[in-house]
């Protein structure tokens, strides 16, 4: 654990993937009390008759020691009978839902329908699993991306990302139910604490996993009152997102696929937000760029293989954060 911390806490916002890698790295060095880990929820969607929220169960499932690491997502040791038996039945098989994971879409829609609310199921579902660091959703309220295509269709986002496997072509995105969106109360509660130090932008997806949890209402103001660093980790690298379309996602909006197009997404939507960038030690000659920009920035490995790459990183991002002074 991190010492002489004990006043502290980090709150990091995350999508699925990526994200959790990093969450993961910082849950092995701060103490449950000192991280909260705000999930992106706008991916979530009714399918089958189950609420399902594939960022959530990805960073949980992460933090139980249960993720599947082959497939990136879903349970470790999974089996497919309940899919099998779907397909059968000629029913819709494009989302894999897990014999093991079924279970977990059941709870929580059985919650939900008797009056649970998201952030109340999050927390017995982390608890069932034994995880003790503090997970909790963006919002309680419902919030649906849909991706415009260049094509004109108007897509729901796991249809596009997983069953037409992000093929479209995209010219932006909207966040159905944002504008009346309210941040989960643990989330609010982070936000104001007197305790919060750095907020931790983790390596997800900007466009569909982070920037729904800065644009509820009220976030960013909150966030601009504290007066605290916000560090963001670049998901690209060398032009190229190691996972997810992110890069593919920039190229089509005619924007610059790197760590520098990035940085100037979260610049150009956030205002002065953003306070230090983490670059990839393979773009390291763009520190200077960063420099123009007015932004502060390092070069390190970002590349999460191992449980000890996770925690390099999550050491690395404390570090820098704890030298930036706002």
């Amino acid at each position: 654990m991190e010492k002489n911390l004990d006043n502290v806490e980090y709150l990091a916002l995350s999508g699925g993937v990526g994200g959790a890698k990093l969450v993961l790295g910082l849950s092995q060095i701060l103490a449950p009390e000192k991280l909260i880990v705000v999930a992106n929820t706008a991916d979530d969607f009714k399918h089958i008759g189950l609420n399902i929220s594939p960022d959530l169960d990805t960073i949980m499932y992460t933090l139980a020691n249960l993720n599947n690491s082959e497939l990136g997502w879903g349970q470790t040791k999974e089996t497919w009978q309940f899919l099998d038996a779907l397909g059968r039945l000629d029913q819709e098989t494009w989302f894999k839902i897990g014999d093991r994971d079924l279970a977990t879409h059941i709870v929580r829609t059985t919650k939900l329908d008797n009056g649970e609310t998201l952030s109340q199921v999050t927390k017995e579902l982390c608890f069932s699993l034994g995880v003790k660091h503090q997970l909790i959703p963006m919002t309680n309220d419902k919030v649906a991306t849909v991706v415009h295509t260049k094509s004109g269709q108007s897509i729901p986002f796991q249809q596009y990302f997983v069953r037409d496997r992000c093929v479209p072509k995209v010219r932006g995105f909207e966040f159905q139910g944002i504008a009346t969106a309210a941040p989960s109360p643990s989330f609010l509660k982070s936000l104001e604490s007197p305790k919060l130090r750095l907020i931790i932008i983790c390596p997800s997806n900007p466009y569909v996993s982070i920037d729904p949890i800065l644009r509820m209402r009220g976030v960013l103001d909150l966030i601009a009152e504290r007066r605290i660093p916000v560090v963001a980790i670049s998901p690209i690298i060398s032009g190229q997102a190691l996972k997810g379309p992110a890069a593919k996602m920039m190229e089509e909006l005619g924007e610059l696929a790197s760590a520098i197009g990035i940085a100037k997404h979260y610049r150009t939507l956030y205002r002065d937000m953003l306070t230090g960038f983490i670059i990839d030690e393979k773009d390291r000659r763009l520190e200077a760029d960063f420099t123009e920009m007015g932004l502060r920035a390092i070069a390190t490995n970002t590349v999460m293989v191992t449980l000890q790459d996770r925690i390099n990183l999550a050491q690395e991002v404390l570090r820098f954060g704890s030298r930036i002074t706002i």
